[in-house]
């Protein structure tokens, strides 16, 4: 399977979850590392577009692909158990506690969730400290300039 990660050149590109753990996101409190990735590219643009405005706008983006192996299990978060308005921003406490819950039991290398940003779309959390995480690899890097009409 492949999934997209878009980064920044500015900083080192590689899979550590350390972006992740220095500010906490939906899925993880501040101090844990985890990997935010996406089903497709535009899913990945989308989950990051939404932060940025056209006068914040990097221009130092690239979209990774990332190669994870078939045989590498995948959990995935019931929708049906997350409580009303999980996907509201700023994201609520009980969606970090999920996905701490991920990684503090280690049974999965990832976890499937549903996107607050494209509903129907869904992201992947990598868990760097899963034993499988060693056979994860980016395969790709092409620079990603961002197409302006998206802000006008």
């Amino acid at each position: 399977m492949e999934v997209f990660r878009l980064a920044r050149k500015k900083y080192p590109i590689e899979l550590s979850g350390k972006g992740a753990s220095m500010f906490g996101a939906r899925w993880n409190f501040k101090g844990t590392e985890v990997i935010y990735t996406a089903q497709s590219r535009a899913l990945a643009m989308a989950e990051v577009v939404v932060h940025l405005s056209l006068a914040t706008l990097p221009k130092d983006f690239v979209m990774l692909t990332v190669a994870i192996p078939d045989s590498i299990p995948i959990e995935i978060l019931d929708e049906k158990k997350l409580p009303k308005g999980w996907n509201v921003f700023p994201h609520s406490f009980t969606t970090q506690l999920l996905g701490e819950d991920f990684i503090k039991r280690s049974e999965a290398c990832m976890l499937k969730v549903p996107s607050a940003v494209v509903k129907g779309d869904y992201n992947l959390l990598i868990n760097p400290y899963h034993e499988d995480f060693k056979q994860i690899k980016i395969i790709n890097q092409v620079d990603f300039p961002f197409d302006k009409r998206i802000f006008g």
